[in-house]
């Protein structure tokens, strides 16, 4: 039979102390302000806190004090009121100039009803410990206007100012906001790869991530990779010129810059090789990963893998373009909102994208109407005559009726404004090139009267190889939103599934190797399905209103700027 043993008994542990998983933290501001007053509540009968931030100002008078102080949970400050007869202490710290703005401070008191315009309660202290120091003559933040350009130069301290506070937390209530509705709606989140084997956009625009350091093998080596390496820069050159041309001119830059492009993929193929043979290697399966290998500028291919097998999925993270772009629309790291839906269609894609972006404007109102109504009023929009105070136009989008029409309708009515003189644009207007940036706004903010606008069907020679091909043979599957005063905030399709023409369209563009895998999915229980991607920081700057993309973003990565 089986043994049977006693139970052993448990040993009280002879070191050591007990925990007790309780996790609860201070008061914060946000939440002192929000709980209404008591009726005739007063210094001795009023609620006692404690509450820890930072300075944002102070002055003290003969006989009281005031601190502004701040922990970043909202956009309005807790007054702290330091009487010199009830706190002499701290009415002392405040007045000799050692409570000064940037400190961190621990003030305790009674929260009374507050006598001030903007506030219901202040603070009435009894103690203020200050927790760390700010040298008033170095801090740059002093209590003044400072310029957005100004703050992205001490990006480690703008944390502190409160148009970046609200930003942030605009941008924390849409991130958390954008996994609860696609929870909500039974997706399943997909980490895809940072780093990926592809150069997805095909244009050379991707960082490359490589172990290998070059280190010259003689003087002519040297002299030979250094030629290289002047000729794909002066190739670079080259391309850009193309693509300003092919703006000018209205058409898709890199169709048009087609020539040039495959040249400096050329040039860049033989100076890695030099530089492989200068470090005494043998090839690229010698580099870390066994080739080439970039940051990745989409997660969009991986995320179909992972709908091809759970539905629908979706992908959110940071994103890669080497892009040497300077304008206040552009980042080289960026956050990609990607879902794929499998069994679905572009009419599955329009109603998810509308639905998600509603589901986030609601939310933020809801959330961080202070924060909306303060950037507002502090950005030059407010004193602009016939401006839209920010929270209505978000309200609106969340409320009216958005439309559909499809690109050649878009173009019919472009041409045809422009030929009645209701418009006069910059860039010619004719089918086959892509709209330009005035183009979208006429259409989403003159045509359709400010509301958002889907524009869809587009011709399938400005599109990715990877959109479904129209029955008309001319057009794609494919879908951008068009938004007022942000433009194109969401570009989606249908999905190629038929792998006849896959096939040929990944011939077409050069990538038939490398995506093999890719391939794969059409090969093996292929399925429609459909997606869309949104750039994240475009979303916060069409809810915050900030004109410029590096100020919705913690740490801006953009051209000669990675300090931080």
């Amino acid at each position: 039979g089986v043994g049977i043993t006693e139970p052993r008994a448990m040993v009280p542990p002879t070191t050591g102390r007990p925990t007790t998983g309780k996790f609860e933290r201070p008061p914060r501001i946000a939440q002192v302000l929000s709980t209404p007053p008591k009726a005739g509540e007063n210094s001795e009968e009023g609620e006692y806190a404690e509450v820890f931030g930072w300075v944002r100002s102070s002055r003290a008078q003969k006989s009281v004090a005031f601190v502004d102080v701040s922990d970043g949970s909202c956009s309005a400050g807790l007054q702290v009121v330091a009487s010199a007869s009830n706190a002499p202490d701290a009415h002392a710290l405040v007045a000799g100039g050692e409570c000064t703005t940037g400190c961190s401070v621990r003030v305790r008191g009674r929260l009374v009803e507050s006598r001030a315009k903007g506030q219901q309660r202040e603070l009435q202290c009894e103690e203020i410990e200050v927790l760390g120091a700010c040298p008033a003559d170095e801090y740059p933040l002093q209590k003044k206007k400072h310029s957005l350009e100004f703050l992205r130069s001490i990006a480690h301290l703008r944390p502190r100012t409160r148009t970046i506070q609200s930003a942030a937390r605009v941008r924390s209530t849409l991130t958390q906001q954008t996994h609860a509705f696609f929870a909500k709606n039974g997706f399943s989140y997909v980490n895809t790869p940072v780093i990926t084997r592809s150069d997805c956009e095909g244009a050379g625009e991707a960082f490359r991530v490589t172990t290998m350091a070059p280190e010259g093998s003689g003087v002519g080596g040297e002299e030979e990779l250094e030629r290289a390496k002047d000729a794909v820069a002066a190739q670079g050159l080259v391309v850009k010129e193309a693509k300003a041309r092919a703006k000018e001119q209205g058409e898709s830059p890199n169709e048009f810059a087609k020539e040039e492009i495959s040249r400096l993929l050329e040039l860049k193929r033989e100076c890695e090789a030099l530089e492989q043979a200068s470090a005494g290697q043998e090839g690229n399966e010698d580099d870390f990963f066994g080739g080439p290998a970039f940051l990745t500028v989409s997660g969009q291919l991986e995320a179909e893998t992972y709908a091809c097998a759970l539905r629908d999925v979706y992908t959110f993270g940071p994103t890669f373009r080497a892009e040497n772009s300077n304008t206040n629309r552009h980042l080289a790291e960026f956050w990609m909102l990607e879902p794929e839906l499998a069994f679905a269609g572009l009419d599955d894609v329009i109603a998810c994208a509308e639905a998600y972006i509603k589901h986030c404007l609601v939310s933020v109102l809801e959330e961080r109407a202070e924060d909306l109504d303060f950037l507002h009023s502090s950005s030059s929009a407010s004193t602009a005559e016939g401006s839209e105070p920010r929270t209505e136009m978000l309200r609106r989008f969340s409320t009216c009726v958005w439309h559909r029409i499809t690109y050649t309708e878009a173009v019919d009515l472009l041409v045809e404004a422009q030929r009645d003189g209701k418009c006069d644009f910059e860039f010619e207007v004719k089918w086959g090139s892509d709209l330009q940036t005035e183009h979208e706004r006429w259409l989403c903010e003159v045509a359709f009267g400010g509301s958002p606008l889907f524009v869809t069907d587009y011709p399938k020679d400005i599109k990715a190889f990877y959109m479904r091909l129209n029955e008309d043979g001319k057009t794609v599957s494919a879908v951008d939103l068009l938004v007022p005063g942000v433009g194109e905030l969401v570009g989606g399709s249908a999905r190629e599934e038929r792998i006849e023409i896959l096939e040929r369209n990944m011939e077409g563009h050069g990538v038939a190797d490398q995506l093999w895998w890719y391939r794969d999915l059409r090969k093996y229980g292929t399925v429609k399905h459909a997606g869309f991607g949104l750039g994240f920081e475009r979303l916060v700057q069409l809810c915050t209103g900030l004109e410029n993309i590096r100020d919705v973003t913690p740490f801006p990565r953009y051209p000669g700027h990675c300090e931080f």
